[in-house]
């Protein structure tokens, strides 16, 4: 395991507690930081941004993604979305009933 120190190094920060700060809330998470934290934490990037638009809630840049891009989607989940659009011969199918309980029956839900 990674201490928050070598992952702010390895994440370019030149104050390698800045890691630290972003966790407590006492610092914001810089968009342009964020592919590289995600690599150092071996993390999804779209989901890691995601989190860091939650920080800077209420402001432009937050509602113009949120209004943008919706629902960001994980790097995980596109590829359940490939494998659906292979199995249905790209066929848009609609959640049913039994697909849906076949799909949480996956996770034990």
């Amino acid at each position: 395991m990674k201490s928050q120190a070598e992952i702010g190094s390895a994440a370019g920060f030149a104050n390698v507690n800045m890691v630290s700060l972003i966790k407590s809330g006492a610092a914001r998470l810089p968009l342009d930081r964020v592919p590289s934290l995600a690599a150092a934490l071996d993390v999804d990037p779209a989901r890691l941004l995601q989190l860091a638009l939650e920080q800077w809630a209420g402001s432009a840049a937050a509602r113009t993604f949120d209004t943008i891009f919706e629902t960001i989607v994980t790097q995980n989940e596109v590829g359940w979305l490939t494998e659906i659009r292979e199995a249905s011969a790209n066929s848009d199918p609609v959640i049913t009933t039994r697909s849906r309980s076949a799909i949480r029956a996956i996770f034990g839900k």
